[in-house]
């Protein structure tokens, strides 16, 4: 598609509301993604940790009471 000036561009033919809504939406989703996966992976790490610590406390104990 051409458009003869930025304003054309940004009017986007007259579907500007629909067209940038659409990619901002799809932005915020990216980044909400983005977060949440983040968020996940430090979640997942933090119960690795607790269960590997408790896995060697449990060793521990089994190894003074034999």
């Amino acid at each position: 598609m051409y458009f003869q000036s930025m304003a054309d561009f940004w009017h986007m033919g007259g579907y500007a509301l629909f067209v940038w809504l659409s990619f901002g939406i799809t932005y915020l989703l990216l980044v909400a993604l983005t977060g949440y996966s983040h968020y996940q992976q430090k979640q997942f790490k933090r119960q690795l940790q607790s269960r590997l610590a408790r896995e060697q406390r449990v060793k521990q104990y089994q190894e003074q009471t034999k």
